[in-house]
C-alpha cells in the first residue's frame, strides 16, 4: 500500500514538473495589449464622433450662409459669363435689330406762296420772299417814279394784289423796284377789255394804243407796253387784259431804275431777266368762278382780301 501512494505521489510530483508554472510576464504583456487594443477602439471612437459633429455643425453653418468667398467667386464667374456673352458677335445682330432713333429734320418750307382772293376768283404762285400786298393797299408804285395808274378805258377798277421784288434784289446796278399787281374792272365789257386807256402820242389822231394778243401760260391776252424815263429814274410797265367771269382783269408788270449807271461802277440791270421773273408769276394765274355776293361785296366795298 505504501508503495502504490509513493508511485502515485512520484506521478503526481511528475506532472507537476511536466506542467511547468504559469509565467508572469507573459500574462502582464497580454493584459498590457489588451488594454492598449481597448484604448485604441475608445480613441477611434471618439475621434469618429468628433469628426461628425464637426461636419454637422460645418454643414449648418453653411446652410445658414454662404461662404463669402465662395459667393464672392460666383459672382465674378457670372460677371465674366456675361462680359463674354455681349462681346460675342452673336450680340451684334441684336444690336442691329434694334430701330434706330428717328432723326428730327427741321421742315423746309415751301419757295412759293399761294395768294387766293374769293371776291375777284384770282389766285396766283409767288416766291416767299416778295412783300405781298392786297385791297386798297395794293396800288403799285415805282421808285422815283411814283403811282403806276390802271389803264382800263372806262372808270371802276379795284386794285385786288401787288407783289413787289426786295429792293436789293439785283445789287451793284441801277435796279430800284419790280413788282407785280393785279387788277379788276365790271364796268368794262368784253369788247373795251381788248384795249387800254393809254393812246400813243405818236400819232395825230390820239387813238387807243394798238394791243398785242400774247398767250401767258395757258391763258390768251391782250398786251400793251409803256416806257418814261427821266434824268434821274426809269420806268417800263406791260399791261396784259383778259376778260372772264363778266369781269376785265388786268395784270401790270413794272420795273424801275435810279441813274443812268454812268458812275460808280453800277451796271444797269438786265431788264428781260426781271420781266421774265415776273412774267412766271403771271403763268400761274387762276380765275375761278366768283360767287353773287363776292361780286356785290367787291362792287360796293371795292376792297378785295387775300391769304396765303
Amino acid at each position: 500500500m505504501a508503495t502504490i501512494s509513493k508511485s502515485a505521489n512520484q506521478r503526481s510530483a511528475s506532472q507537476k514538473s511536466t506542467n511547468p508554472a504559469p509565467n508572469n510576464n507573459a500574462i502582464s504583456v497580454a493584459t498590457v495589449s489588451s488594454w492598449s487594443r481597448q484604448q485604441k477602439l475608445a480613441m477611434a471612437t471618439i475621434a469618429g464622433f468628433a469628426i461628425l459633429g464637426l461636419l454637422l455643425a460645418m454643414s449648418a453653418c453653411s446652410k445658414q450662409s454662404p461662404n463669402p468667398a465662395l459667393a464672392g467667386a460666383s459672382n465674378a464667374a457670372s460677371t465674366s459669363a456675361t462680359l463674354a456673352a455681349a462681346a460675342t458677335p452673336a450680340a451684334a445682330p441684336l444690336a442691329a435689330a434694334l430701330p434706330a432713333p428717328a432723326k428730327k429734320t427741321p421742315k423746309k418750307r415751301p419757295a412759293n406762296v399761294t395768294y387766293s382772293d374769293p371776291n375777284s376768283g384770282v389766285s396766283f404762285l409767288y416766291p416767299r420772299k416778295f412783300a405781298l400786298t392786297s385791297g386798297d393797299k395794293a396800288l403799285p408804285q415805282l421808285a422815283g417814279v411814283g403811282d403806276v395808274p390802271m389803264n382800263f378805258v372806262q372808270p371802276g377798277g379795284v386794285a385786288v394784289a401787288t407783289v413787289a421784288l426786295p429792293d436789293r434784289a439785283y445789287p451793284g446796278t441801277d435796279f430800284a423796284s419790280a413788282f407785280f399787281n393785279v387788277n379788276v374792272n365790271r364796268s368794262v365789257s368784253e369788247q373795251e377789255c381788248a384795249h387800254f386807256a393809254f393812246v400813243d402820242t405818236s400819232t395825230a389822231d390820239g387813238e387807243p394804243v394798238d394791243a398785242e394778243k400774247v398767250k401767258i401760260g395757258l391763258s390768251e391776252m391782250e398786251m400793251t407796253s409803256n416806257f418814261s424815263a427821266s434824268a434821274t429814274a426809269q420806268a417800263e410797265t406791260q399791261y396784259y387784259h383778259s376778260y372772264e367771269n363778266g369781269a376785265c382783269y388786268e395784270y401790270v408788270l413794272g420795273l424801275g431804275t435810279e441813274g443812268f449807271a454812268t458812275e460808280g461802277g453800277i451796271e444797269h440791270v438786265n431788264r428781260d431777266q426781271v420781266f421774265a421773273k415776273l412774267e412766271k408769276i403771271l403763268a400761274t394765274v387762276k380765275i375761278n368762278p366768283v360767287e353773287p355776293e363776292h361780286v356785290a361785296e367787291q362792287t360796293v366795298s371795292g376792297i378785295a382780301v387775300g391769304k396765303e
